[in-house]
């Protein structure tokens, strides 16, 4: 049932004081998309599932506008499971061959073969695109311009209608440029504070910007990445705030004003997005897997874009880089570097050590086992 459309609504509304196990009769799974405008839903669900005792009777999926908690009489505690929906990753969009598979690295997998059909254009347009469905259907400049409407209705209602709480159209652009630049940084809210001022003639305080960060939060525009908890070696102290990113690369691309010309000519800021498309794709195929994604970063320099872990312990180590033979290599040094720290008595040898790459042809090992793998190669 679309409840998007004021006529499913309106009748949903009417048949839930009125007849409940009517709308929720039928095939199942049955599906009820946009529920959070009916939020009454929720507790005549939960009733229903008690009675039916069967797992998998319903769908509830939501828009970024979250529901008003306080009409919900129950959690739900027991008959609902939460998944976060996330935009497209390469090998959703049909765009990732697929010969690499993250869980298989787990595995028995420890030398990968895989061939990308992308040249760095391709990769420029895809992650400018974004990895939303409707873009698929749609010509490449219509396309493009996804992202851009997206921030404009962000802006100017959504993150309103998140909690009713006003909030400038203005300062929500310059929030949305000032993380655009901090992509997969430890950024702390005085460096933000200090950029958005530079643009906005009245005073902004911390307590502000975090309502505004706390709202594009709460509608899934900004999911930022934990730092890893790691037995260490060293007595080196580890940085435990978190990475910022978007939930998707074609946001940052439209709050900056770029294009897929502009990155090919500014190899900073395309390296720069390409981590958050590399993060966007490792969370989808680590959700599909259930796993984490975490970063790691000391006071000594050493870092690792990403951490992928699994609930039994075991990991993997994730550099990120644009391509080039000197790159990979400086991230092979990385990842040793890295694990010459870890205390593996107690957290176990990586599973894996990869280089995620835009560029080159092939997926394969390197003769210390390090992988490079291109991100259009790569699954869950």
């Amino acid at each position: 049932m679309m409840l998007g459309n004021p006529i499913e609504l309106n009748r949903c509304r009417d048949m839930i004081l009125t007849a409940p196990s009517y709308i929720l009769s039928g095939d199942v799974p049955r599906l009820f998309d946009e529920w959070q405008t009916v939020p009454e839903l929720w507790d005549t669900i939960r009733s229903e599932v008690d009675m039916r005792q069967h797992k998998g009777q319903f769908i509830l999926t939501g828009s970024a506008v979250p529901t008003d908690s306080s009409k919900l009489f129950h959690t739900g505690t027991g008959r609902y499971s939460r998944l976060r929906m996330r935009p497209m990753s390469l090998w959703e969009s049909g765009e990732s061959t697929g010969e690499v598979s993250l869980g298989r690295l787990f595995d028995e997998q420890k030398h990968v073969l895989g061939q990308s059909r992308h040249e760095l254009q391709d990769i420029a347009y895809m992650l400018c695109r974004g990895g939303w469905p409707a873009t698929l259907s749609q010509s490449s400049s219509d396309a493009l311009q996804t992202a851009y409407d997206y921030v404009d209705a962000l802006s100017e209602s959504d993150i309103t209608r998140t909690d009713n709480t006003l909030r400038n159209p203005k300062r929500t652009r310059l929030l949305l440029r000032s993380l655009g630049r901090l992509q997969g940084s430890q950024a702390p809210m005085t460096t933000i504070r200090a950029d958005m001022s530079a643009n906005d003639e009245s005073s902004l305080s911390e307590h502000t910007i975090a309502s505004y960060l706390n709202a594009l939060e709460s509608i899934f525009v900004v999911e930022d990445m934990p730092a890893w908890s790691v037995h260490i070696r060293s007595k080196t102290a580890i940085r435990t705030s978190d990475n910022r990113y978007f939930v998707d690369p074609s946001i940052a691309v439209a709050a900056l004003g770029v294009t897929p010309d502009k990155l090919m000519n500014d190899t900073e800021t395309f390296g720069l997005l390409f981590e958050t498309m590399a993060v966007r794709d490792l969370r989808v195929y680590a959700d599909a897997i259930d796993a984490k994604v975490y970063h790691y970063r000391d006071k000594d320099g050493t870092e690792c874009d990403a951490v992928i872990e699994l609930r039994d312990g075991r990991y993997g180590l994730v550099e990120i880089k644009l391509g080039g033979s000197y790159r990979i290599e400086e991230a092979q040094r990385s990842l040793d570097k890295l694990v010459r720290k870890i205390d593996t008595d107690k957290a176990g040898e990586p599973a894996f050590r990869m280089v995620l790459t835009a560029t080159g042809i092939y997926a394969y090992a390197m003769k210390d086992g390090t992988l490079v793998v291109p991100i259009g190669c790569l699954k869950d």
